[in-house]
């Protein structure tokens, strides 16, 4: 039995933050020259152009950067609100009523009772609905989600799994004079993918997953709790180490697939160079990320959230039988994927109104 991808909606924040950030940036590294002249350049290069979020940099005062119990009042007031809008986004219909399991991937706020709760009673979703957390895997979770959901989904032929990726990693910005790490926090940004998952054979149908672990790089990408946020670690090693990963253990992803039959590469935008990483070490065209790169541009780094993003966008345009390969990158360090084809179009959603909800528009399939 298959699994499908049914139907993918988003939702981002109403304020977008990433023009007042780069001034912030540059206020942070006012009295380092050589570090300020080379962040402008590389934010020129950065390709992004927005970033959402529910705080501004009024919530970081200079001197006084809020704790991590402020940071999760704030999480535990507007990760529900988010996630509630995309799930409103994918128009459930008489679906809600049938939704059998619910699986929620996050790694920038914990609370319990906590957002699975918090979606069932905003959702109107069944008190039976099973609920499983995938927490703290960063970017590559909603890989780890899906693969939970097709297995879930062929061990029972009536299930309906809705999968829910919600991600405010702009609460965690760090006031800190290191370049490395403001060049991480421009990158990063808020947002909500919501997903249906069925064996109905409409939408995407997931073929395969496969993980690459690359040794000897767990210390490339690390995301801890500490007392004034999550700190993070995001070495300016990542890029080489996904590009020599792919280039030598390709063939694992593909399974036998030549490169020249992938349609559609839904790769994790984790920033510009991530994307030139993944595009010289698997000999891509520049058109093939195409889709990720503007994801970027419009969106910024939503850990696990923006592939789904990706994947929003080509459920909305591939034809049936388009073959495809998704691929996000996170903590390990860890390249998960998965192999797709397109069978019939999903049906559009219908528009739903945010501008009471305090959330941005984001179209959704």
């Amino acid at each position: 039995m298959e699994a499908y991808i049914n139907r993918i909606a988003t939702a981002v924040p109403p304020h977008d933050v990433h023009g007042a950030f780069l001034p912030f940036a540059e206020y942070l590294l006012k009295d380092q020259p050589h570090d300020l002249a080379l962040f402008r350049r590389l934010a020129a290069r950065a390709e992004i152009g927005h970033r959402y979020s529910y705080v501004g940099t009024e919530f970081y005062a200079p001197s006084h950067f809020p704790g991590t119990a402020e940071r999760m009042r704030v999480f535990e007031e507007y990760a529900p609100l988010l996630a509630q809008a995309a799930v409103e986004r994918l128009d459930l219909g008489e679906d809600r009523g049938r939704i059998s399991h619910l699986i929620v991937t996050c790694c920038t706020g914990f609370s319990a009772p906590g957002l699975d709760f918090e979606i069932m009673a905003r959702c109107g979703l069944k008190g039976s609905v099973e609920r499983t957390i995938v927490g703290f895997m960063g970017c590559y979770a909603a890989m780890n989600g899906l693969k939970l959901a097709r297995h879930i989904v062929r061990s029972e032929k009536n299930a309906k799994v809705l999968v829910v990726n919600v991600e405010l990693c702009t609460l965690h910005l760090q006031e800190t004079f290191n370049l490395d790490q403001i060049l991480s926090f421009m990158i990063f940004a808020d947002g909500c993918a919501a997903t249906l998952v069925s064996a109905a054979p409409t939408g995407l149908a997931m073929d395969s997953f496969h993980a690459l672990h690359a040794p000897g790089t767990s210390e490339l990408i690390q995301w801890n709790i500490g007392d004034t946020g999550f700190d993070m670690v995001l070495s300016g090693r990542v890029p080489g180490a996904i590009q020599s990963v792919l280039r030598e253990r390709a063939d694992e992803i593909l399974r036998g697939t030549p490169f020249g039959a992938i349609d559609h590469w839904a790769v994790l935008p984790g920033g510009r160079s991530v994307l030139d990483a993944v595009e010289r070490g698997l000999n891509l065209p520049p058109a093939a990320l195409a889709v990720s790169r503007d994801v970027l541009r419009r969106y910024g780094n939503m850990s696990s959230a923006t592939v789904m993003f990706v994947l929003q966008e080509i459920l909305r345009t591939a034809k049936p039988g388009a073959r495809g390969c998704a691929m996000s990158f996170g903590p390990g360090l860890v390249a998960e994927t998965m192999l797709f084809h397109a069978a019939e179009q999903a049906r559009m959603s219908q528009k739903y109104d945010f501008r009471s909800h305090g959330i941005k528009h984001s179209e959704g399939v």
